[in-house]
């Protein structure tokens, strides 16, 4: 059974990389934009387990310093695991939180969420998109629109996010997240989302930096703070950052 859940998310996420080339390369050229015009990244996981694709970006080592993780305490599971599930369902909460974010004209927000349905989620992309904002979402299309139009946790709109964006990324997130099946009425287990999630994150970053770096740029990456050498190699940077990422 282990090894029949490792094989999925192996070829999950291979499924993954061949499905988006297109889609990595288009939101790759915004991402090394932002590098090179000296932006902010916005990232943004509007639900419980979807904040860890949030914070996956966010101050990670080999990642970019420019991203700037949204990280409210709303739909955090910290909060309260039925809270956050309460919020992410309330119809112009993602509007509040993306009105507190700084975002503005010409900014690039990453949304990601496995179902790309909520309320949180399409609210934070129609708000984002108001502002001025490019959108990239990272979703599971084949879970939006498997899911009826009157289910809890849709937007009052019924839009997905895989609609709203100006990019979108498929994490291909099957229906219910779980992958293994038992005998009898007992719920399948073993969820794959994060590692979709997480997947995509990085390779967007990787990608980015690949694409600054050929056209002769200096992308700004963190170092692990617990490697030798790392505190030293951040605070050459860091101060760039410093009062221009909120949660740093």
């Amino acid at each position: 059974m282990l090894e029949g859940y490792v094989s999925y998310i192996t070829d999950m996420l291979g499924e993954i990389v061949e499905r988006n080339r297109d889609s990595l390369t288009d939101v790759v050229s915004e991402t090394a934009r932002c590098v090179e015009e000296d932006r902010l990244i916005y990232v943004y996981g509007p639900g419980g387990h979807a904040n860890i694709a949030t914070q996956e970006a966010f101050f990670r080592a080999g990642g970019l310093m420019n991203i700037a993780a949204i990280l409210d305490e709303g739909t955090m599971l910290s909060s309260g695991a039925l809270r956050s599930l309460a919020m992410e369902r309330t119809p112009g909460y993602g509007r509040v939180v993306i009105n507190n974010s700084g975002l503005g004209e010409g900014d690039l927000l990453l949304i990601a969420n496995s179902y790309g349905m909520n309320s949180a989620v399409i609210d934070s992309a129609l708000r984002a998109k108001e502002l001025g904002c490019t959108v990239v979402g990272i979703s599971s299309r084949q879970h939006a629109e498997s899911i009826g139009p009157d289910h809890p946790s849709r937007h009052p709109s019924k839009r997905n996010l895989h609609e709203l964006s100006d990019y979108f990324l498929d994490s291909l997130v099957p229906v219910g997240d779980a992958v293994v099946s038992f005998d009898g009425t007992t719920p399948r287990a073993g969820a794959v989302s994060t590692f979709a999630n997480a997947l995509l994150i990085n390779a967007i970053q990787i990608l980015t930096i690949e694409r600054v770096v050929a056209a002769g740029g200096h992308p700004p990456v963190w170092t692990s703070a617990n490697a030798p050498g790392g505190d030293e190699a951040n605070a050459a940077v860091v101060d760039r950052f410093k009062g221009r990422v909120r949660n740093l």
